[in-house]
């Protein structure tokens, strides 16, 4: 689906971060990843802190724009002063999900290093050989050459997260030598749509450059998030945004399936309304404005239609569209609920197959 979306212009910066050159260079993004829950419960910080360390990594390596940014004598912040030839690094986070070297980790991280070194916390080293990425969800997967690791735990599916829960997140921020830091806090809100293909866990637990890829855990130990991006702005404090845990395993699953994510698509460009855009209780529908399937030719649908609902579910916003379409593969048929020419009908639609928000994977 390709979205149109007017972004306006506001006194905060939505930013995700990165480490390059020793400094706070890269504003890049962050994110997290466990595998299916067999956790028991724990109970305070210094234990969860104690069992989760051993399954979280630092990913390091040469920054991807560092010769364009030597030979410019500027860093990935835009600052001057970068002599020609010095290392320019780039850092982030992973989490281990399998024992035998399969790690979660954001798209970012991997797209922003040039052959990523994985450090565990033992500090032994790998080279990355494999890795899969879908920028859509900014999950990627990376796979070493290593046996016996210690995996995290996802959450099961249904785990239930509320608003004011304590949460731990672990990663590597700022300086590749703090790798293991743990920050405390709580989640502060669900179901936040800023910036983002899905909805996010809103948290105060502090996240800072290099946290990319690491995980927001609960007080059993499970891994509930992916540690994605923040506000930052002078006077904003604690604005951390994760990747929940259902599209983390969504994507993970598709991932080791196919080495892609096979995201279903309605094969239409929406626009929202503007309540929904600037984040207002709404309950306008979004308009087509574009056509660019078959199948939605085929059912019907024309520019400026106006869906309402998806399978007897209300969609105001791309989010809302996107979530539910989690639950559904290419060739599937949904029905939209719609206002056409002035009357309200129904539409039987065939998904389509979303190529430009399926990035394959590469071996390295």
């Amino acid at each position: 689906m390709k979205i149109t979306k007017k972004i306006s212009t506001a006194a905060l910066l939505l930013v995700c971060f990165m480490l390059a050159g020793g400094d706070l260079a890269v504003m890049a993004k962050s994110s997290t990843g466990g595998v299916k829950s067999t956790a028991a419960a724990v109970s305070t910080v210094p234990a969860i802190v104690q069992k989760l360390t051993p399954s979280v990594v630092g990913i390091i390596g040469e920054a991807a724009d560092s010769q364009q940014d030597q030979a410019s004598g500027m860093n990935d912040s835009g600052s001057a002063g970068v002599p020609a030839g010095s290392y320019n690094l780039a850092h982030g986070t992973g989490v281990i999900i399998k024992a035998d070297g399969w790690i979660i980790t954001n798209a970012h991280v991997v797209n922003g290093i040039l052959d990523p070194t994985v450090v565990t916390s033992s500090g032994k080293s790998y080279s990355v050989d494999k890795s899969y990425i879908d920028e859509a969800s900014d999950i990627a997967l990376v796979h070493i050459k290593a046996t016996g690791l210690k995996p995290a735990s996802l959450a099961p599916a249904g785990r239930a997260i509320q608003v004011g829960e304590k949460v731990v997140a672990l990663g590597t921020p700022v300086s590749f030598s703090l790798r293991g830091s743990a920050t405390e806090g709580i989640v502060s809100g669900l179901n936040r749509a800023v910036d983002a293909s899905y909805k996010l866990i809103q948290t105060d637990a502090a996240i800072n450059p290099g946290n990319s890829g690491g995980p927001l855990l609960n007080m059993k130990g499970e891994v509930i998030g992916i540690n994605s991006m923040k506000y930052e702005a002078v006077g904003v404090e604690n604005l951390g945004f994760s990747i929940p845990y259902d599209t983390v395993r969504y994507v993970i699953q598709q991932l080791f399936a196919y080495g892609e994510v096979r995201r279903p698509a309605l094969g239409l460009e929406l626009q929202e309304g503007w309540s929904a855009e600037i984040g207002l209780p709404s309950d306008d529908p979004l308009t087509v404005t574009r056509v660019d399937s078959p199948s939605a030719i085929k059912a019907g649908i024309k520019a400026g239609d106006k869906i309402y609902r998806l399978n007897n579910t209300s969609v105001t916003s791309i989010v809302d569209v996107n979530e539910l379409l989690k639950k559904y593969k290419p060739g599937q048929t949904v029905t939209l609920w719609m206002q056409s020419g002035g009357d309200i009908v129904k539409r039987s639609l065939v998904l389509t197959l979303n190529d430009s928000e399926s990035d394959a994977g590469s071996d390295e």
